[in-house]
């Protein structure tokens, strides 16, 4: 399998770009290497400028829940845009996609805005708006954007990297922002006592996929909702990736519990830039231009990527999840069970239409144990299972994707190259 394109174009970029990606987790620096360039996708496969196909698992980092180039979504975008790119102005499919949300997730209202760092950012000075506090708390290993008050012990690129704390940060921006490690209760009932005067929202991951995939431990996230409301908090809910994913109503509804505020993003635009946040009805009129809380965007809203996001969320339908969960645990189990058989220690949690795989001999219940994974294993898996064909995100600490394009066959596919790759880990290893 030759990549020598790639290496050129990397080259090109790399005189050009920062690092020569646009953004950082696609530079290959965690695993080695030179990150692939690629020139057609569809449906469960990614074709690089070298000829190679791939089965993909990270589905453009989570919107791709419908596989690559649906044509329904391809057939709306190119309507759309004949009509007009961005219009600067109201338009029908803003309300059209605004209905089918808060149908689906229990939203009262919603605002469209242009990708998951901005809906953050709306959302938590939403919080901040109508509590009249400035405190928030937040979990290590859990990215919610790179605003700068967030990129505190965040995960995601910056944990990637090994810089949780971003340069060009001031000090002075993060003074209000604590942080606790995820399913911890003991460590925020703490903060909340020393802080919760001043605390206007708890954020967090409902299901955490910026350190790999971490699950709440029964009773965390209900914990946190007490906790913020003891104090006048409000509960925030980051599902950019798990909204439309996990379940027809986002993680809060697989998960049986509805916070004050959400965020929205990735499966939302289709593949499109699009993120949104909202809730409950009583913090509707505290946002502008109704109240006093200011955010704008000169693209939000615009008419092509509604339509994206509009056809997908369309074709997705309440009997798309038990597939997309049958499909998950299939390869989950899987790879459990030929890591086994090769003697290899890994763990993999799975959530409907999401996985990761951590070498380690212990569950992962937050960032430390996370980073005590063997990454030069993951390093040593990711590039064996790249030359077989299979397309995993590069880095340890980020979720797989799997996509209702994925198949019988594309699964045995890839189960039949963990197979050789968990072989050949056992064999370096010796």
């Amino acid at each position: 399998m030759s990549f020598q394109r790639s290496k050129n174009l990397f080259k090109k970029a790399q005189a050009l770009m920062p690092g020569g990606v646009n953004s950082p987790v696609r530079a290959f620096k965690s695993v080695g290497g030179s990150p692939l360039f690629f020139v057609q996708a569809k449906g469960a496969y990614l074709k690089d400028c070298d000829g190679n196909d791939y089965v993909d698992y990270v589905g453009s980092w989570g919107p791709m829940i419908l596989g690559h180039a649906h044509p329904k979504v391809i057939a709306a975008v190119q309507e759309t845009a004949a009509k007009g790119l961005s219009f600067g102005a109201p338009c029908e499919l803003e309300i059209k996609l605004a209905q089918e949300v808060t149908k689906r997730v229990e939203m009262d209202w919603v605002r469209m805005v242009n990708s998951g760092t901005e809906a953050l950012m709306g959302a938590l000075r939403l919080a901040r708006g109508v509590t009249g506090k400035n405190k928030i708390i937040k979990f290590s290993g859990c990215y919610h954007g790179h605003a700068d008050y967030l990129l505190v012990e965040a995960g995601s690129g910056a944990l990637t990297f090994g810089q949780p704390n971003s340069l060009g940060v001031p000090k002075e921006m993060v003074t209000h922002t604590l942080v606790a490690p995820y399913n911890d209760l003991d460590r925020v009932s703490h903060l909340v006592k020393k802080y919760g005067k001043d605390l206007a929202a708890i954020v967090v991951e409902p299901i955490a996929g910026n350190m790999g995939l971490v699950l709440p431990e029964k009773g965390f996230l209900e914990g946190l909702k007490k906790l913020a409301h003891q104090v006048g908090a409000l509960l925030v809910f980051d599902e950019v990736m798990t909204g439309f994913r996990v379940g027809w109503g986002g993680a809060q509804t697989y998960l049986g519990l509805k916070p004050d505020l959400i965020t929205l993003g990735k499966i939302l635009g289709g593949g499109l830039p699009v993120g949104a946040y909202g809730g409950k009805t009583k913090y509707k009129k505290a946002l502008s231009p109704e109240g006093g809380v200011y955010q704008a965007g000169t693209l939000s809203g615009n008419p092509v990527a509604m339509a994206a996001g509009l056809a997908t969320l369309k074709l997705l339908k309440t009997s798309s999840y038990p597939s997309l969960a049958q499909k998950t645990k299939r390869l989950a189990l899987g790879l459990k069970r030929l890591a086994e058989e090769a003697n290899v220690s890994v763990q993999v949690p799975w959530v409907p239409g999401m996985l990761a795989l951590y070498f380690s001999e212990q569950v992962v219940k937050n960032l430390k144990e996370a980073q005590s994974s063997q990454v030069e294993l993951f390093k040593l898996f990711f590039h064996a299972m790249l030359k077989k064909g299979i397309y995993l995100p590069p880095s340890p600490y980020e979720a797989w994707f799997p996509s209702l394009a994925h198949g019988e066959n594309e699964i045995a596919l890839t189960l039949r190259a963990a197979k050789l790759s968990f072989r050949e880990i056992k064999a370096k290893k010796k």
